[in-house]
Protein backbone atom coordinates (compact mmCIF):
# COMPACT_ATOMS: atom_id res chain seq x y z
CA UNK A 1 0.00 0.00 0.00
CA UNK A 2 2.95 2.48 0.61
CA UNK A 3 4.36 1.90 -2.27
CA UNK A 4 1.41 2.44 -4.42
CA UNK A 5 0.68 5.34 -2.66
CA UNK A 6 4.05 6.41 -3.47
CA UNK A 7 3.25 5.85 -7.08
CA UNK A 8 0.46 7.71 -7.16
CA UNK A 9 1.97 10.92 -5.17
CA UNK A 10 4.58 10.52 -8.17
CA UNK A 11 2.22 10.65 -10.78
CA UNK A 12 0.46 13.61 -9.06
CA UNK A 13 3.08 15.70 -9.16
CA UNK A 14 5.22 14.89 -11.85
CA UNK A 15 1.28 16.21 -14.03
CA UNK A 16 1.69 19.10 -11.65
CA UNK A 17 5.21 20.33 -12.52
CA UNK A 18 4.33 19.26 -16.38
CA UNK A 19 1.61 21.52 -15.93
CA UNK A 20 3.13 24.93 -14.36
CA UNK A 21 6.74 24.19 -15.99
CA UNK A 22 7.87 23.66 -12.12
CA UNK A 23 8.39 26.03 -9.40
CA UNK A 24 10.41 27.03 -6.17
CA UNK A 25 13.80 25.33 -7.70
CA UNK A 26 11.70 22.03 -8.39
CA UNK A 27 12.49 21.83 -11.52
CA UNK A 28 16.21 22.55 -12.64
CA UNK A 29 18.21 21.92 -15.61
CA UNK A 30 22.16 21.95 -16.71
CA UNK A 31 23.21 22.90 -19.78
CA UNK A 32 25.81 20.42 -20.44
CA UNK A 33 24.59 19.25 -23.77
CA UNK A 34 24.75 15.41 -24.83
CA UNK A 35 22.41 13.21 -23.93
CA UNK A 36 19.53 14.73 -21.40
CA UNK A 37 18.61 12.56 -18.03
CA UNK A 38 15.17 12.88 -15.72
CA UNK A 39 16.73 13.01 -12.34
CA UNK A 40 14.83 12.84 -9.73
CA UNK A 41 16.11 14.10 -5.40
CA UNK A 42 14.42 14.61 -2.29
CA UNK A 43 12.78 18.35 -1.18
CA UNK A 44 15.45 19.42 2.13
CA UNK A 45 18.02 17.38 3.27
CA UNK A 46 20.51 19.55 3.67
CA UNK A 47 23.19 19.71 3.40
CA UNK A 48 22.81 17.04 0.63
CA UNK A 49 19.81 19.17 -1.21
CA UNK A 50 17.77 22.00 -0.52
CA UNK A 51 16.63 25.60 -1.47
CA UNK A 52 18.61 28.32 -0.66
CA UNK A 53 17.80 31.78 -0.55
CA UNK A 54 17.20 32.82 -4.23
CA UNK A 55 15.15 29.47 -4.16
CA UNK A 56 17.50 27.66 -6.19
CA UNK A 57 18.14 24.01 -5.60
CA UNK A 58 22.25 23.29 -4.40
CA UNK A 59 23.58 21.06 -1.98
CA UNK A 60 26.11 18.27 -2.30
CA UNK A 61 24.30 15.30 -4.04
CA UNK A 62 22.97 19.19 -6.65
CA UNK A 63 26.54 20.19 -7.26
CA UNK A 64 28.08 16.85 -7.85
CA UNK A 65 25.84 15.56 -10.01
CA UNK A 66 25.55 18.72 -12.20
CA UNK A 67 29.48 18.24 -12.32
CA UNK A 68 29.18 15.14 -13.60
CA UNK A 69 27.17 15.90 -16.28
CA UNK A 70 29.58 18.43 -17.30
CA UNK A 71 32.16 16.39 -17.32
CA UNK A 72 30.36 13.45 -19.46
CA UNK A 73 28.82 15.74 -21.23
CA UNK A 74 25.28 15.27 -20.55
CA UNK A 75 22.43 17.13 -19.29
CA UNK A 76 20.30 17.08 -16.01
CA UNK A 77 16.44 17.60 -15.72
CA UNK A 78 15.78 17.58 -12.15
CA UNK A 79 12.77 16.48 -10.22
CA UNK A 80 12.46 17.56 -6.84
CA UNK A 81 9.88 15.11 -5.08
CA UNK A 82 10.99 14.15 -1.86
CA UNK A 83 12.67 11.05 -0.81
CA UNK A 84 10.06 8.05 -1.29
CA UNK A 85 8.80 9.70 -3.96
CA UNK A 86 12.17 10.07 -5.50
CA UNK A 87 13.01 6.64 -5.38
CA UNK A 88 9.14 5.46 -6.61
CA UNK A 89 9.83 7.36 -9.42
CA UNK A 90 12.69 5.64 -10.77
CA UNK A 91 10.59 2.25 -9.81
CA UNK A 92 7.82 4.16 -11.89
CA UNK A 93 10.04 5.04 -14.90
CA UNK A 94 9.06 8.68 -14.62
CA UNK A 95 13.07 9.60 -13.68
CA UNK A 96 16.58 7.83 -15.56
CA UNK A 97 17.85 8.01 -11.78
CA UNK A 98 17.59 9.71 -7.97
CA UNK A 99 20.70 11.17 -6.24
CA UNK A 100 19.20 11.70 -2.61
CA UNK A 101 21.59 10.47 0.12
CA UNK A 102 20.11 7.09 -1.00
CA UNK A 103 22.17 4.38 1.59
CA UNK A 104 23.04 1.16 -0.60
CA UNK A 105 21.48 -1.65 1.05
CA UNK A 106 20.98 -5.58 -0.07
CA UNK A 107 17.47 -4.91 0.04
CA UNK A 108 17.29 -1.63 -2.30
CA UNK A 109 19.82 -3.59 -4.43
CA UNK A 110 16.46 -6.06 -5.21
CA UNK A 111 14.99 -3.30 -7.11
CA UNK A 112 17.91 -0.37 -8.35
CA UNK A 113 21.55 -0.62 -9.26
CA UNK A 114 23.84 1.75 -7.18
CA UNK A 115 26.65 3.51 -8.60
CA UNK A 116 30.23 3.76 -6.91
CA UNK A 117 29.83 4.82 -3.50
CA UNK A 118 29.86 8.98 -3.20
CA UNK A 119 29.41 9.32 0.91
CA UNK A 120 29.53 7.73 4.25
CA UNK A 121 27.14 8.26 6.40
CA UNK A 122 25.82 6.30 9.91
CA UNK A 123 22.28 7.14 11.66
CA UNK A 124 21.38 9.10 15.07
CA UNK A 125 19.15 9.68 17.13
CA UNK A 126 18.61 13.74 17.97
CA UNK A 127 16.04 15.48 20.20
CA UNK A 128 15.27 18.96 21.30
CA UNK A 129 17.86 21.34 22.57
CA UNK A 130 16.45 21.63 26.23
CA UNK A 131 15.09 17.56 26.43
CA UNK A 132 16.12 15.58 29.19
CA UNK A 133 16.40 12.29 27.10
CA UNK A 134 19.76 11.52 27.15
CA UNK A 135 19.72 7.59 25.43
CA UNK A 136 17.40 5.14 24.12
CA UNK A 137 16.85 3.61 27.20
CA UNK A 138 14.26 7.12 28.07
CA UNK A 139 12.38 6.66 25.35
CA UNK A 140 10.46 4.07 26.76
CA UNK A 141 6.19 4.27 26.22
CA UNK A 142 7.33 7.46 24.11
CA UNK A 143 6.63 8.67 20.68
CA UNK A 144 9.48 8.98 18.26
CA UNK A 145 9.85 10.69 14.63
CA UNK A 146 11.47 8.95 11.37
CA UNK A 147 11.46 9.76 7.45
CA UNK A 148 9.56 7.14 5.60
CA UNK A 149 11.67 4.54 3.34
CA UNK A 150 15.02 6.16 4.77
CA UNK A 151 17.89 3.66 7.14
CA UNK A 152 16.95 5.88 9.54
CA UNK A 153 13.06 4.17 9.66
CA UNK A 154 14.94 0.87 9.29
CA UNK A 155 16.76 1.99 12.65
CA UNK A 156 13.73 2.68 14.12
CA UNK A 157 11.76 0.20 13.65
CA UNK A 158 14.73 -2.38 14.55
CA UNK A 159 14.66 -0.76 17.94
CA UNK A 160 11.30 0.04 18.70
CA UNK A 161 10.00 -3.16 20.20
CA UNK A 162 14.03 -3.50 22.42
CA UNK A 163 13.33 0.16 23.79
CA UNK A 164 9.14 0.40 23.67
CA UNK A 165 8.58 3.36 21.85
CA UNK A 166 5.92 4.36 18.96
CA UNK A 167 7.19 5.55 15.16
CA UNK A 168 5.39 8.34 13.25
CA UNK A 169 6.42 8.87 9.74
CA UNK A 170 6.87 12.33 7.85
CA UNK A 171 7.94 12.67 4.43
CA UNK A 172 10.18 15.41 4.58
CA UNK A 173 13.19 15.89 7.22
CA UNK A 174 12.41 19.51 7.71
CA UNK A 175 8.58 18.52 9.31
CA UNK A 176 10.11 15.65 11.08
CA UNK A 177 12.82 18.05 12.49
CA UNK A 178 10.00 20.53 13.74
CA UNK A 179 7.55 17.78 15.43
CA UNK A 180 10.43 17.19 17.75
CA UNK A 181 11.18 20.75 18.47
CA UNK A 182 7.26 21.49 19.31
CA UNK A 183 7.07 18.46 21.38
CA UNK A 184 4.81 15.88 19.04
CA UNK A 185 7.38 13.65 19.54
CA UNK A 186 10.36 13.39 21.46
CA UNK A 187 13.03 11.94 19.27
CA UNK A 188 14.02 11.69 15.63
CA UNK A 189 16.10 9.16 13.44
CA UNK A 190 18.08 10.57 10.84
CA UNK A 191 21.48 10.63 8.65
CA UNK A 192 24.49 11.62 11.05
CA UNK A 193 25.81 14.22 8.60
CA UNK A 194 22.21 15.78 7.95
CA UNK A 195 21.77 15.95 10.95
CA UNK A 196 25.09 17.31 12.30
CA UNK A 197 24.36 20.14 9.50
CA UNK A 198 20.87 21.27 10.48
CA UNK A 199 21.95 21.19 14.07
CA UNK A 200 24.28 23.85 13.06
CA UNK A 201 22.35 25.78 11.35
CA UNK A 202 20.29 26.31 14.63
CA UNK A 203 16.89 23.34 13.92
CA UNK A 204 16.53 22.98 17.64
CA UNK A 205 17.68 19.79 17.76
CA UNK A 206 20.78 18.30 19.52
CA UNK A 207 22.29 14.68 18.84
CA UNK A 208 22.48 12.20 21.41
CA UNK A 209 23.56 8.48 20.09
CA UNK A 210 24.24 6.91 17.49
CA UNK A 211 23.96 3.58 15.65
CA UNK A 212 27.10 3.28 13.60
CA UNK A 213 27.36 -0.69 14.15
CA UNK A 214 24.53 -1.87 12.04
CA UNK A 215 23.38 1.33 10.38
CA UNK A 216 26.73 2.65 8.51
CA UNK A 217 26.14 2.96 4.79
CA UNK A 218 27.26 4.60 1.93
CA UNK A 219 25.47 7.06 -0.22
CA UNK A 220 25.09 5.63 -3.90
CA UNK A 221 23.42 6.92 -7.17
CA UNK A 222 20.33 4.96 -8.05
CA UNK A 223 18.81 3.62 -11.53
CA UNK A 224 15.82 1.09 -11.73
CA UNK A 225 17.40 -2.54 -11.88
CA UNK A 226 19.01 -3.41 -15.31
CA UNK A 227 18.51 -0.13 -16.60
CA UNK A 228 20.06 2.75 -17.93
CA UNK A 229 23.61 1.26 -17.51
CA UNK A 230 25.22 3.94 -19.74
CA UNK A 231 23.73 6.78 -17.10
CA UNK A 232 25.42 4.56 -14.10
CA UNK A 233 28.77 4.05 -16.09
CA UNK A 234 28.57 7.75 -16.76
CA UNK A 235 28.45 8.64 -13.05
CA UNK A 236 31.26 6.13 -11.84
CA UNK A 237 33.61 7.61 -14.26
CA UNK A 238 32.70 11.20 -13.73
CA UNK A 239 32.82 10.45 -9.87
CA UNK A 240 36.12 9.23 -10.14
CA UNK A 241 37.34 12.20 -12.72
CA UNK A 242 35.62 14.48 -10.10
CA UNK A 243 37.89 12.89 -7.18
CA UNK A 244 41.36 12.88 -9.37
CA UNK A 245 40.69 16.22 -9.71
CA UNK A 246 40.25 17.57 -6.33
CA UNK A 247 36.71 18.88 -7.16
CA UNK A 248 34.69 16.44 -5.08
CA UNK A 249 36.41 17.72 -2.12
CA UNK A 250 35.22 21.09 -3.01
CA UNK A 251 31.81 20.43 -3.70
CA UNK A 252 31.59 18.52 -0.17
CA UNK A 253 33.86 21.21 1.80
CA UNK A 254 31.60 23.92 0.55
CA UNK A 255 28.72 22.19 2.29
CA UNK A 256 30.76 20.60 5.55
CA UNK A 257 33.91 22.59 5.93
CA UNK A 258 35.61 18.59 5.86
CA UNK A 259 35.89 16.82 2.96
Amino acid sequence: MKKFLSMMLVGIMALSLAACGGAGGAEQSTEAGGDSYVIATDTAFAPFEFTDENNEFVGIDIDLMNAIAEDQGFTVEWRSLGFDAAMAAVEAGQADGCIAGASITDKRKETYDFSDAYYDSYVCIAVAENSDIKGLEDLKGKKVAAKTGTMGADCAESLKDQYGFEIAYFDQSDMMYQDVVTGNTVACFEDQPVMAYNCKQGNGLKIIADQKDDYSTPYGFVVLKGQNKELLEKFNAGLKSLKDSGKYDEIVAKYTGSN
